[in-house]
C-alpha cells in the first residue's frame, strides 16, 4: 500500500444526529447540533455529507440550521446524495435534488452522490435516468463532484464503475474488520477504485461505533499496544492513513466524541508497519469468536423462494453475537434485509441443502427473527 505522509481529512456525517425524543429520527436537537458543528470547524475540518432520506428527511434541514446559515459557504463543503429507491417514479427521484438544494440552502454541491447502490437497487438509477440528469447539473455547475455510494461487494462496484466510468469520486465501506472480510470485501472494493484512480469517501470507518465496544479479548490486544489511547483511534487511523482518500465519515452526536475524533484525525500520524501488526491481530481474535461461518458464497440465496436476505441476517447475528452491539445489528437488519427477513422464511431448508459451511440456516433464521423483527 501507498505511503502518506499525513491522515486523510475528517468528516462529519449528519446520520446520527443528537435527538429530542429518541424514538423519532426527525426530532434533531438543532442547538446541540450546532455546538458539534463548531468543535468540528473550530478543529479546521469542513467535510460535512447528508442525505435526502437521514434522520426522515430532516438532516439537510439540519445542515442548514447548524452550518449554512452560520458560516460562510465558501468555508466548508456539502455532499448530499439521491436515494432513488424512496421515489415512486422519475419525476419523483429527480425532484429530489431541488428539494436537497433547497432544504441545504445551497446553490450547488460540492459533492453529489447516486444514494446506495448494489444488487436489486442499482437498476432504479438507471430506470429513472438519473445518471443523465446529474451529469447535467454538472454541466449546469449545481454539481462540482459526482459520484455514488455503495454497500456492496467489489464485483458489484466493478459493475457500476464499467458501466458509469464518468464518476469522479466513490463511497465505499471501510474499516479494518471489514478490510479482509468475504461479505463487506472492504481491501478489494478500495483497491477497485485505486486501479481506476478513482479517490474515495470512506463510510463506517469505526462501523457505526462497534469499533469502539470491542469485546476485551479483542480491545485488550489494542490497549497493550497503545495505553490510554481510544479505541477509536485505531479505527479512524487505519480508515484515515489509506492513500486518495477525500474524507473520512464519523456520525457523530455528542461534543466529547467530537472533540475526540477532531483531535485524532488533526493530531495523529498514519499508522506504522508495527501497528498494521496489531490490528491485523485483533482482526484475527475477533474472528476466531464464536458466530455464524457465514462466507457470504450466497448459494442459499439463489433457491430461496422467498427471497430472504439470508446473507446480511447472518452478518447481523455476527455483529450481535461477535462484538455484542445489539443497536448496530439491528440497524445492520433494518437498512439491509428489504422485503427478505428472517420471518419471511418457509422452512423448506433449500438453503441448507447448498450451504458449503453447513450452516443450519433455518434455525438461525428463526433465531433473528426474535433477536430484530
Amino acid at each position: 500500500m501507498e505511503k502518506v505522509d499525513k491522515l486523510a481529512p475528517l468528516g462529519f456525517g449528519f446520520m446520527r444526529l443528537p435527538l429530542r425524543d429518541a424514538d423519532d429520527p426527525a426530532s434533531i436537537d438543532i442547538d446541540k447540533v450546532c455546538e458539534l458543528v463548531d468543535i468540528f470547524m473550530d478543529a479546521g475540518f469542513t467535510y460535512f455529507d447528508s442525505a435526502r432520506g437521514y434522520h426522515g428527511c430532516k438532516s439537510e434541514w439540519a445542515l442548514r440550521k447548524a452550518l449554512v446559515e452560520r458560516y460562510p459557504r465558501e468555508s466548508f463543503t456539502i455532499a448530499t446524495k439521491l436515494p432513488a429507491w424512496l421515489a415512486k417514479n422519475a419525476e419523483e427521484a429527480r425532484s429530489m435534488f431541488d428539494t436537497s438544494l433547497a432544504e441545504c440552502g445551497v446553490d450547488y454541491f460540492d459533492y453529489y452522490l447516486l444514494h446506495n447502490l448494489g444488487e436489486s437497487l442499482t437498476a432504479g438509477f438507471e430506470e429513472y435516468g438519473l445518471w443523465e440528469f446529474c451529469a447535467e447539473k454538472k454541466a449546469e455547475g449545481k454539481i462540482k463532484r459526482f459520484g455514488f455510494s455503495i454497500h456492496d461487494n467489489a464485483e458489484e462496484l466493478e459493475k457500476v464503475l464499467d458501466a458509469h466510468p464518468e464518476v469522479d469520486f466513490v463511497q465505499i465501506q471501510v474499516n479494518y474488520v471489514d478490510w479482509e472480510s468475504d461479505i463487506i470485501q472492504s481491501r478489494r472494493c478500495f483497491e477497485v477504485c485505486r486501479e481506476r484512480g478513482l479517490p474515495v469517501v470512506i463510510m463506517e470507518p469505526v462501523k457505526g461505533g462497534t469499533l469502539v465496544k470491542l469485546p476485551d479479548p479483542v480491545a485488550d490486544i489494542l490497549r497493550a499496544a497503545e495505553p490510554g489511547a481510544p479505541l477509536a483511534s485505531w479505527a479512524l487511523r487505519f480508515a484515515g492513513s489509506l492513500p486518495n482518500v477525500i474524507a473520512v465519515l464519523s456520525g457523530m452526536n455528542t461534543p466529547e466524541m467530537v472533540a475526540e475524533n477532531v483531535a485524532i484525525m488533526r493530531d495523529g500520524v498514519p499508522l506504522t508497519a508495527e501497528e498494521r501488526g496489531v490490528i491485523d491481530e485483533a482482526r484475527a481474535a475477533l474472528a476466531a469468536l464464536p458466530g455464524v461461518p457465514c462466507t457470504d458464497c450466497r448459494y442459499c440465496m439463489k433457491g430461496c423462494p422467498e427471497g430472504v436476505h439470508i446473507n446480511t441476517i447472518m452478518q447481523s447475528l455476527n455483529i450481535y453475537d461477535q462484538m455484542g452491539d445489539a443497536y448496530r445489528a439491528q440497524e445492520n437488519y433494518n437498512w439491509n434485509t428489504g422485503a427478505g427477513k428472517a420471518s419471511a422464511c418457509i422452512q423448506c431448508g433449500s438453503c441448507e441443502s447448498v450451504c458449503p459451511q453447513h450452516i443450519a440456516i433455518v434455525g438461525e433464521l428463526e433465531r433473528a427473527a426474535e433477536l430484530f423483527e
